[in-house]
């Protein structure tokens, strides 16, 4: 099917035969002509970039009667820049016509716009709060509105327009057509639907509330901490990239996009802070692709219509699913495919799903690429870019015999390895030493086997481990496992019941994995990795009960509020005092509890004398905490 096959008046057809548009999509396919051949309102569902404008539009102006000179046809608009985009479309189409077409939105001198109005156009394009001002001038009258088109009207509703909607509403004839274009189908858009519209048709183009098929949803799972260097990683890795990046807020755009620039690649932020000015700048940069990457908030990006994007970046989710919808359908535009990639915690798999079951699509989740995989990306990248470049003979012929006479000493393969070097090595410097980014075969919370600890259900025997590190260098659990894991090259080692003592740290694993993790520490110079066999020393006794690998507050006196790691060590003197066979033990009030063995029934409970009434053989230590005797 044609254009001509529509129906429409031939100055269209020819107009939009020389913007190179020969068959219509599927949304301009169904809506022409019913619009052409019906009188009822319509609802349009179908996604950003489908040729939605020329769906309304061309109809629209198919019924425009240019010798009246009233507002004939009101079209309203989210934001400025769409409200300009659509102007624009319709004076193109409308280029064999004698038809007046004015946009009026906020963030230009209201002078320019009420001079523009001095001759009363037929086709009126504009944002709800300036159209409402210009109407109150008496600027603007709607009396002989017969078209209403409400464009991405969910998105109208999400900025907080429902009020100035209404208001429009009401100036306009009843007997107005009322056309409703949205991508999405929120509740709020079926109700309005409902108390302004008279039977309207409904087209849908896919399925409601899904997302547009020519674009392709992948993930990458990563730690919180390490967004933005997946980020480059993903961005390193399309070397043609030309996308927006989505964040939450104000603050993180323009860190990320201050990141971005600072580190070389060509990126601006777009947020509410900017004049109008600043952000037509932005955005003028961006459609010359002056810009690879824009950074931009939902709200900021909102309205925005740029053709061949080839990704969207969400650097976070976004809170609404519903916005997901409107981020992705900024890329795969009519027939062109398109890539919409998130980055996200462990912990937001969830929330993957959520999005999956509302647009009906599968989402794939890829590895986090390796700094080799960019270096080895961009080699080739450069190689192809170095094949296909054009060479102007005429221009260049001057200066070739000068370049091969400094060249002449280097054979043909030297030349290449340095010319390939000269763009290469930037990269290698950069990824020579770049750490993995992908996490450890997980579970959904993100956790590898190792870190679940007990939660494993594997069963069998198991032996204790003793590792030369302690509360004295700073053990963590969450260190020892990643000692662990970096030493062995193995993620799959189960590591259970970890204690931290003072020099030493006790761990668990099953008895089929012992021999793996030996070998690991068999050649390391840093740490020592023995078999516990028999009764600890005193100095390797765990500071504190620990669960699963987290140390507890309370030790087993019972809960004394003192630090662990002081009142151990207060502990250890006196033990040190009274000698091997005495148990000492501290409790909450700087007490301590000794007795000869453990099946002494009686306990003897001493406080240390005072300094004034101290016998002259007592000797007591000083703590190894403080430096000062006990009291």
């Amino acid at each position: 099917m044609t254009f001509q096959d529509l129906g429409l008046r031939e100055e269209l057809v020819a107009a939009i035969s020389r913007l190179g548009f020969e068959q219509p999509t599927p949304i301009q396919e169904q809506a022409i002509p019913f619009l052409l051949s019906e009188q009822r309102d319509l609802i349009a569902l179908a996604q950003t970039g489908t040729g939605k404008t020329a769906a309304f539009g061309l109809p629209v102006l198919n019924q425009i009667d240019e010798r009246r000179q009233v507002v004939q046809c009101l079209v309203l608009s989210p934001t400025r820049e769409l409200c300009m985009q659509i102007a624009k479309d319709l004076r193109n189409y409308a280029a064999d016509m004698a038809v007046r077409i004015v946009a009026v939105y906020g963030g230009e001198d209201i002078r320019v716009q009420l001079r523009q109005l001095d001759q009363t156009p037929q086709i009126i394009v504009a944002t709800p709060g300036r159209l409402i001002d210009l109407c109150g001038r008496g600027k603007v009258v709607l009396d002989e509105v017969g078209m209403l088109v409400l464009d991405e009207a969910d998105e109208m509703l999400d900025m907080g327009f429902k009020d100035d909607i209404e208001q429009i509403l009401s100036q306009t004839p009843q007997t107005r057509r009322t056309m409703l274009f949205s991508a999405t189908m929120p509740p709020d858009i079926a109700r309005m639907a409902g108390q302004y519209m008279h039977d309207p048709h409904e087209i849908t183009i896919g399925t409601r509330n899904s997302g547009t098929e020519n674009v392709d949803h992948i993930y990458y799972i990563c730690k919180a901490t390490q967004r933005y260097l997946v980020l480059k990683r993903i961005v390193d890795m399309n070397p043609d990239i030309y996308g927006i990046v989505f964040c939450r807020t104000r603050e993180e755009t323009k860190d990320v996009a201050e990141r971005l620039m600072k580190d070389g690649y060509n990126a601006d932020a777009l947020h509410g802070d900017l004049t109008q000015a600043a952000r037509d700048a932005v955005m003028r940069k961006f459609r010359e692709r002056t810009l690879q990457l824009l950074v931009a908030t939902d709200v900021a990006a909102r309205g925005l219509d740029v053709s061949d994007l080839t990704h969207v970046i969400n650097y976070n989710l976004p809170d609404d699913i519903e916005v997901y919808t409107h981020r992705s359908g900024r890329t795969g535009r009519i027939g062109k495919r398109g890539i919409s990639v998130s980055i996200i915690h462990s912990r937001e798999k969830h929330r993957i799903r959520s999005i999956e079951r509302m647009l009906k699509r599968s989402f794939t989740q890829e590895p986090i690429p390796s700094g080799m995989d960019v270096c080895r990306k961009q080699l080739f990248n450069f190689i192809s870019r170095m094949q296909h470049v054009e060479v102007d003979d005429d221009q260049i012929a001057p200066y070739m015999p000068e370049v091969m006479a400094m060249l002449e000493y280097l054979d043909t393969q030297e030349i290449i390895k340095r010319f390939v070097s000269l763009e290469f090595n930037r990269f290698i410097d950069y990824y020579r030493d770049a750490p993995d980014l992908n996490l450890p075969a997980s579970d959904s919370s993100g956790k590898s086997a190792a870190e679940r600890g007990t939660g494993s259900k594997r069963s069998g025997e198991r032996i204790r481990m003793k590792l030369n590190i302690g509360h004295e260098q700073h053990a963590t659990p969450k260190m020892i496992l990643g000692i662990i894991n970096r030493v062995t090259h193995d993620r799959d080692i189960i590591v259970r019941d970890i204690e931290i003592a003072r020099r030493y740290t006790f761990f668990s694993i099953f008895a089929d994995q012992a021999e793996r993790l030996k070998q690991g520490f068999k050649d390391s110079d840093e740490f020592d990795l023995s078999e516990v066999k028999g009764r600890r020393a005193a100095d390797d006794r765990p500071v504190g009960r620990q669960r699963d690998g987290r140390q507890m507050k309370h030790d087993r006196t019972g809960g004394s509020r003192r630090p662990a790691r002081e009142r151990q060590a207060k502990q250890d003197d006196w033990q040190q005092f009274f000698g091997g066979d005495i148990e000492v033990f501290i409790d909450d009030d700087e007490r301590f509890a000794k007795r000869k063995s453990k099946s002494a029934a009686r306990q003897e409970t001493l406080r240390p004398a005072q300094a004034g009434g101290r016998r002259s053989h007592e000797k007591f230590p000083a703590s190894r905490t403080n430096g000062r005797k006990h009291r």
